[in-house]
């Protein structure tokens, strides 16, 4: 029986006596000072180093989704953290645990989604912004028919059209990063109308999810960024929260204004075949 322990190989943070590395380099030497954290979250993801114009796309990415204000990941970390005011991991994981389809979670929906469009395109990709207004107008109506929302579409706020979107799409263009998924994206934007009957803005976190998914980006992790990201927010939160507490008079402002009601007990759905008594 062999003695020798296990190996458990990694490209990632390894320790020895004598120094730390990361990625392959010298984490004092050659990362400590010299590695912007966007690109450094970028490469630990990849395990490739990003060219400054990803750098750049990844990073508007990141600066969009780090805060939208009092969102509910906000306000529950806030009120997490008035609760427990020696835990302020539990108030920042209270935040994150929030990232869902709604908040956050719209990123990974929507990389998801058309990148599945696209992978189902057949005869290959279109060429020009009428072919991507027909392909776009095709995954509307298809939809719209299986009573289907379309991921990144519509803002409870920015009615009249998120801010955030045109800037990452310039950002994108610029850096020569304007790839499939935000051609799509953009062309959903443009067509939409003529199967909704109405205007809907292509929110901010959608985009994100369709600037990284051209990054080439592991769509499993695209929740993940959104994450990294508003982590960066939430310790802005809580550091207000510090300096200017709201989250005891958020709290009182429901506690103080209930009303006691009668019970509303549920009643399940009768299961097929069973007959309901009347």
């Amino acid at each position: 029986m062999s003695t020798e322990p296990p190996v458990y190989a990694t490209a990632l943070g390894a320790s020895s006596l004598e120094k730390i590395t990361l990625l392959g380099h010298d984490l004092a030497e050659d990362v400590m000072g010299t590695v912007g954290f966007g690109e450094l979250a970028f490469w630990l993801a990849t395990q490739r180093r990003p060219t400054a114009g990803e750098t750049r796309v990844f990073e508007a990415v990141l600066g969009a989704l780090a805060d939208h204000g009092f969102t509910p990941t906000a306000i529950v970390t806030r009120l997490t953290y008035l609760s427990a005011p020696d835990s302020v991991q539990g108030a920042l994981a209270a935040g994150l645990l929030g990232g869902g389809s709604r908040f956050l979670g719209v990123t990974e929906d929507c990389g998801r989604f058309l990148h599945d469009v696209l992978t189902g395109v057949e005869g290959g990709l279109p060429a020009d912004d009428a072919g991507w207004d027909a392909l776009a107008l095709q995954t509307v109506q298809a939809q719209r028919a299986a009573k289907r929302f379309v991921p990144g579409l519509g803002h409870h706020v920015h009615k009249q059209g998120d801010p955030r979107t045109p800037r990452l799409l310039q950002i994108a263009a610029e850096e020569g990063l304007y790839g499939p998924h935000l051609s799509l994206f953009a062309a959903i934007g443009r067509v939409h109308p003529q199967v909704l009957g109405r205007t809907l803005p292509l929110n901010g976190a959608g985009v994100c999810g369709a600037a990284l998914a051209d990054l080439g980006l592991p769509l499993e992790l695209l929740r993940g960024f959104a994450l990294l990201a508003r982590t960066a927010g939430l310790i802005g939160q809580l550091a207000e929260e510090l300096r200017h507490p709201v989250g005891n008079d958020v709290f009182l402002s429901v506690d103080l204004n209930n009303r006691s009601v009668d019970p509303d007990p549920f009643v399940p759905d009768p299961l097929p075949g069973m007959i309901s008594e009347n």
